[in-house]
């Protein structure tokens, strides 16, 4: 089972600036922003761009906890290895990277890792600002719902046929125990109120898993997918991004089960249908 929520949390700790990066991490970045302006990435529609994108990343590590470092919170930068959620976040900001800056910011490369972090950072924390540990999107439903009251995506469940998802979350104050960080002062109570606020509304909208089939054909290449969770008091248990293949709508994602990033083997529908742990999708268009 994979818990989006117990992968992303680094502790009650003051902000800092991200530090400097990897060589390795560099390498990545700039030899992929070199591939997609190649292929005219930059010219293509945003989803399209991040599917191109996202598939040269297949065989990449599945590695969990990437965000778990010591030290005070900050943005972490990791183009080597990958979990569900930081493959999304990393795709969606490289292919903000290429399509606004390009090979011209490569060439000053403390800049561009500096950009290059920003982008991460708004996708990855409310209100696009690290404000400590509180201010992370731990639920995935609030990660999406955050990103599209600030114009960066629309949520397409609702249009789609979709019903509300009316069991309330809690899972991260009903196990304390499973994040160590729950111990950091303030750290309980920042999660109860987060949770109560989410859990007054607006409410989430997802496809059941019997409709997936029926509406696979109005997802397109790039759309961003949350599994939703049959776990009490969690919301998704697994993302990916929405890729078309032989006809077929697929989830190209970094999953445990096979422990790199792949294209899933059997189309989506099939696959949410052959999971106990997930009974719908949550769906989600990148705008910019």
């Amino acid at each position: 089972m994979h818990l989006i929520v117990a992968f992303t949390l680094t502790g009650l700790l003051a902000h800092s600036a991200a530090q400097p990066w990897h060589d390795a991490d560099w390498r990545v970045l700039d030899s992929k922003v070199r591939w997609a302006i190649a292929h005219r990435l930059d010219t293509l529609p945003i989803g399209m761009a991040i599917a191109r994108l996202g598939e040269t990343f297949v065989g990449t590590t599945y590695t969990p906890g990437t965000l778990e470092a010591p030290g005070p919170e900050r943005v972490i930068v990791d183009l080597r290895e990958f979990d569900c959620v930081t493959f999304i976040e990393n795709m969606l900001a490289m292919t903000r990277f290429i399509r606004q800056d390009g090979l011209a910011a490569l060439a000053d490369r403390p800049a561009a890792e500096t950009r290059y972090a920003r982008y991460l950072e708004e996708l990855r924390y409310r209100g696009g600002h690290l404000d400590r540990y509180p201010s992370r999107l731990h639920y995935f439903s609030e990660w999406l719902s955050d990103n599209e009251r600030r114009g960066r995506l629309k949520l397409l469940a609702s249009e789609l046929g979709g019903m509300e998802d009316s069991e309330p979350l809690g899972f991260m104050s009903a196990h304390p125990d499973a994040y160590r960080q729950m111990a950091d002062p303030g750290v309980p109570e920042a999660i109860r109120v987060m949770e109560q606020r989410l859990n007054a509304g607006p409410a989430r909208w997802y496809i059941p898993e019997d409709r997936i089939a029926s509406v696979a054909n109005q997802i397109h290449d790039g759309d961003l997918i949350a599994a939703t969770s049959t776990l009490p008091g969690l919301d998704v248990a697994h993302t990916g991004i929405a890729l078309w293949k032989d006809g077929e709508l697929h989830l190209l994602h970094a999953p445990l089960v096979g422990k790199v990033v792949e294209i899933s083997e059997l189309p989506l529908a099939q696959r949410i249908l052959g999971l106990k742990a997930q009974d719908g999708i949550m769906v989600a268009r990148v705008l910019r």
